[in-house]
């Protein structure tokens, strides 16, 4: 805005003040289009290394909250708080505890409220589990692993982090938004699962009584 305000400013001061110009005109006209090209040039640029924010998209998840039967109440505790914590703290819209082969609990905007998913470990999963290091599908449109998740995330899901419960599990975080999970929301994240794995190998997955 700026440099084109100068650029005008010396095209009226050309036109109208002065028709003959002497040599010192001449360079300060100069030196002032200069100027203005050299603002308007830096403006295109930082407008062009701003980052897009990324656009949130609906899902078409149903919310709900679901947990294996014969959970302890201990357990139960602790997970409806760690989803809860994880709902709304971070950019996660679901949230799935998976350990031991099975699916403890599900909540948020699911693909199937009532129903726990029968999760079977496939790329992504199995890697988490080799690796015990996290998985972040920034966009999961752009990755064919995506295929993965069909019937855990709901419809429209953007993306997904896989943060490893010990050698066992994983937490399964699902986004409305692309690129969504901050470096403090993954440090968190991960506080989170570690603190379920001291939980749940301490259980070992004992049922509450009578169940």
């Amino acid at each position: 805005m700026a440099g084109i305000l100068g650029s005008s400013l010396l095209l009226l001061n050309r036109l109208l003040f002065t028709p003959e110009l002497s040599t010192s005109q001449s360079r300060s006209d100069a030196l002032g289009i200069l100027l203005s090209a050299l603002l308007i040039l830096t403006g295109l640029l930082w407008q062009q290394m701003q980052p897009i924010a990324p656009k949130t998209m609906p899902l078409e998840g149903i919310p709900g909250f679901d947990w294996q039967p014969g959970l302890t109440e201990t357990v139960k505790l602790e997970l409806a708080w760690a989803s809860h914590t994880l709902l709304t703290t971070t950019a996660a819209r679901t949230v799935l505890v998976w350990f031991a082969g099975q699916t403890l609990l599900q909540r948020g905007l699911l693909a199937r409220a009532g129903e726990l998913p029968a999760i079977e470990p496939k790329s992504v999963l199995q890697r988490v589990l080799q690796t015990g290091r996290p998985v972040y599908l920034v966009d999961l449109k752009l990755f064919p692993a995506r295929a993965e998740f069909d019937g855990i995330l709901p419809t429209g899901s953007q993306a997904v982090l896989c943060q490893p419960i010990g050698t066992q599990g994983c937490l399964i975080l699902g986004s409305d938004t692309p690129r969504s999970f901050t470096q403090r929301d993954q440090a968190w994240i991960a506080a989170i699962a570690n603190k379920l794995e001291v939980l749940l190998s301490e259980s070992g997955g004992e049922s509450a009584p009578g169940s």
